[in-house]
């Protein structure tokens, strides 16, 4: 079996594995967002950062939703970590943006950020002070026992087929959720462009 096949079929594997029921939850998360006039903030690092600027622009457009990511203004971030540090980044940022009980935060990350391993702890310490101001949680992530799996209302966990690509399998079902969620018929309020002109 060549390589492509072997990763193909795992795809497949994770794909027909993947909990719609947990999709339609956030799915409902998310219309409450939008009809109470909450914020989405959506927080990544790595690829994850790039899906996050992807998604937060699928968000506003298509869905109609407030959408924002600390990563798409480098000058901020990076001064944000340079003076007060990486562990504390994204919750400051959170705090800046006035974070309330009428938003939400979306963490696509593989792991999910945990202190004691010292992997993600900017996102752990983000979505402790979202726990603070009692602002909904939810997440697309690879790992059920990283902090976001454990605190989110709502975490879709990509399955794991192969231990070795948890990485690309979930970077790669992070935007297939994501784009499930801004098609999905009770969110999408404006038509994608190739669809609108058939």
């Amino acid at each position: 079996m060549s390589f492509a096949t072997e990763y193909l079929a795992e795809a497949k594997q994770i794909l027909e594995r993947l909990d719609a029921d947990a999709i339609e939850k956030m799915v409902g998360l998310l219309v409450e967002l939008r009809s109470r006039g909450g914020r989405l903030f959506i927080l990544g690092i790595g690829g994850s950062a790039g899906h996050a600027s992807h998604a937060v622009n699928d968000f506003r457009k298509i869905a109609g939703i407030e959408a924002y990511t600390p990563t798409d203004n480098v000058s901020e971030l990076t001064a944000r970590i340079n003076d007060d540090g990486w562990e504390t980044v994204f919750a400051n940022w959170l705090k800046a943006s006035r974070l309330s009980p009428k938003d939400m935060v979306l963490v696509l990350s593989v792991g999910g950020g945990s202190v004691e391993r010292n992997v993600s702890p900017n996102i752990v310490r983000a979505l402790e002070y979202a726990r603070e101001v009692r602002a909904t949680i939810c997440g697309v992530v690879g790992r059920d026992g990283g902090y976001t799996a454990k605190v989110a209302e709502v975490a879709v966990v990509v399955p794991t087929v192969n231990a070795e690509r948890v990485t690309p399998h979930t970077e790669s079902f992070q935007a297939v959720v994501w784009h499930l969620l801004v098609s999905h018929p009770a969110l999408q309020t404006s038509a994608t462009k190739w669809e609108s002109v058939q």
